[in-house]
């Protein structure tokens, strides 16, 4: 059993230590668990349904021994691993699992688990890869099939009520965690990026109200403690893919540098931004989770000018928020770090370098291969990108 007990970072640091323990005692509470990968599966469907969403991650310290069988060793050691997880049985609490269309490898990995791990539910949204009105609807109707599926689940008829109450719910943990993300401001900040990360995957791990409570909870002790961050040269924002484990941001916040705020797709890119409350609440998902969300595997269209745009207008059009964050962050570099053959975030690298240089902000990219095994190296880089830094 996980030590209920424990309140605030030190319940957060509890659950994300033992993410699967606390699954299965929801469990054995008569609830259940459906599995989600990266950003686009729509979990106010699922908290809608009284099922709760439980974001899938790999384990850079197991060695990938299986799923080398089904993938290439060219593919993104995230998949690698999260497959060889689920072939090694360390997702058999999963009453189901629901992916979308996130990369190509990603849009495998639903085909993948079903023929070789296999879940009593499983579903794959194939969410378009463009903003347009016409993806939007697309979306929409992607949205309105899982909604069928989900009442095939469960034999219950979903209400636009119970969906909005819903959406509200999450609505609110967003805006704790933007509160969360506040405390980074200061110099030094309240919060340790090792403590935000902690407390963000054991959200992603537990139904939203009870996230909502340990968010509450997390926000109450560190605006009263007295030992937080110390003072240090480097205030650093972390750009990338999915970073779900601590070493790496330990061992930044071990040099003379306090991460202070991130665009990942386990920070702020799930939490900046709201679904809307439409009439329809599909609209309001289908914009969210089309529009809102920040992540390059989507295309982004400019508003003016498409066909001639040049292509400094081009990356202002596209990574201004950025350099929004960098401003109310008070951010003096900037990390751009991908895990190897990941093309989608890849292939964006020399354009967000090229952003972040315009606009004065030193910035380095680091690639790795999700091993603890990494960072050694890693250690000396940052080590050296600190230096520069005025």
């Amino acid at each position: 059993m996980l030590d209920t007990a424990s309140k605030g970072l030190s319940g957060a640091r509890s659950i994300y230590l033992n993410r699967s323990r606390r699954a299965e005692e929801l469990r054995k509470e008569g609830n259940k668990v459906i599995g989600y990968l990266c950003l686009y599966p729509v979990i106010e469907m699922l908290t809608a349904f009284d099922l709760v969403p439980y974001r899938m991650f790999g384990d850079m310290k197991e060695p990938i021994t299986k799923a080398d069988t089904y993938l290439p060793t060219i593919v993104c050691p995230f998949l690698r691993s999260l497959l060889d997880l689920g072939l090694k049985g360390r997702y058999k609490f999963l009453d189901g699992v629901v992916t979308a269309h996130i990369c190509d490898v990603g849009a495998q990995m639903q085909g993948l688990w079903d023929s070789f791990v296999g879940t009593p539910y499983s579903y794959f949204i194939d969410t378009p890869h463009t903003t347009h009105k016409a993806s939007q609807q697309r979306e929409k109707d992607e949205i309105k099939d899982f909604q069928k599926s989900l009442e095939a689940l469960t034999g219950g008829k979903l209400s636009s009520a119970k969906l909005r109450a819903a959406i509200e719910a999450h609505n609110r943990q967003r805006a704790l965690v933007r509160e969360l993300y506040e405390l980074r401001k200061p110099d030094p900040p309240l919060i340790s990026g090792t403590e935000v990360l902690q407390t963000l995957v054991a959200v992603m791990s537990i139904p939203v109200e009870e996230g909502n409570r340990l968010l509450t909870e997390v926000l109450d002790e560190v605006k009263n403690r007295k030992n937080g961050p110390q003072k240090k040269k480097a205030r650093l924002l972390i750009w990338g893919p999915v970073i779900h484990e601590t070493p790496l941001i330990e061992m930044i916040e071990s040099l003379d540098a306090n991460v202070v705020m991130d665009d990942t797709c386990v920070g702020s890119r799930a939490y900046f931004d709201d679904v809307k409350i439409t009439e329809d609440p599909l609209e309001g998902l289908a914009y969210h989770y089309l529009v809102d969300l920040k992540c390059p595997r989507t295309f982004r269209e400019v508003e003016v000018g498409a066909a001639t745009m040049e292509y400094q207008a081009d990356i202002e059009n596209r990574y201004s928020y950025i350099g929004q964050y960098i401003k109310d962050w008070n951010v003096n570099g900037v990390i751009l770090q991908s895990v190897r053959y990941c093309d989608t975030h890849g292939y964006e690298v020399p354009a967000v370098k090229d952003y972040l240089t315009g606009i004065g902000i030193p910035n380095i990219y680091l690639e790795h291969d999700n091993t603890e095994g990494a960072l050694a190296q890693l250690r000396t880089r940052v080590q050296g990108f600190i230096e520069i830094i005025g």
